[in-house]
């Protein structure tokens, strides 16, 4: 079975180091929707070497740096889904960096709890 995720195309990504790589989420919930993956492909963030996370975790910063000039958000979500039952539907780690901007959705407390509009409808 082939990986959508390890089959991204140069042109789609934004940025990478050593162990990650990002690109903007092809079914984003916002706009600026990124995932930052490893390069080497497993499934759950509890595989991830040290170094693996470490390089996740640039690439979440440096993002957001670019994401704060391009689109300004007023807040951010940072998520993982873990195994079918965690709503993860890609068996590739990925985090979600998801801007939030403010009249996105009428309460935004709670977070990830309460349902973020789609931009686009996921398959």
């Amino acid at each position: 079975m082939s990986c959508p995720f390890c089959e991204i195309s140069p042109k789609q990504l934004l940025r990478e180091n050593e162990y990650a790589k990002a690109f903007y989420d092809l079914y984003p919930v916002q706009k600026g929707h990124t995932l930052i993956i490893p390069k080497r492909h497993f499934s759950s963030y509890f595989e991830a070497a040290e170094e693996e996370v470490l390089a996740i975790h640039r690439l979440i910063q440096e993002q957001k740096k670019a994401l704060d000039k391009e689109f300004a958000p007023d807040g951010y979500n940072i998520g993982v889904n873990i195994g079918e039952y965690g709503g993860q539907t890609v068996p590739h780690l990925h985090v979600h960096l998801i801007p939030r901007y403010n009249g996105d959705i009428e309460d935004p407390r709670g977070g990830i709890r309460k349902a973020i509009p789609n931009i686009v409808q996921y398959p």
